[in-house]
């Protein structure tokens, strides 16, 4: 597994699960309920996992998806 975001927003936690859905590609949402537990601080991100072999593809996706909608991704925290 590789991680593809790190987000506390659960609708677009949701909105990339269904895009990606789309074109196959599963994802797992790690620390979810960690992130829960913590309270409403927002410290600590849930991250959205893919099967290595889909990163590239699932990251060109939601991508193409964020520009469609915001127009640029910038606003994400991509793991290093």
């Amino acid at each position: 597994m590789i991680e593809l975001l790190r987000t506390n927003d659960p609708v677009l936690i949701s909105w990339l699960t269904a895009i990606l859905a789309e074109a196959d590609i599963e994802i797992i949402v790690f620390d979810a309920h960690t992130s829960i537990l913590e309270g409403s601080a927002n410290a600590i991100r849930r991250r959205v996992m893919v099967i290595d072999d889909d990163h590239d593809r699932a990251r060109q996706i939601f991508e193409a998806g964020i520009e469609e909608l915001e127009g640029g991704v910038s606003a994400y925290e991509y793991p290093e």
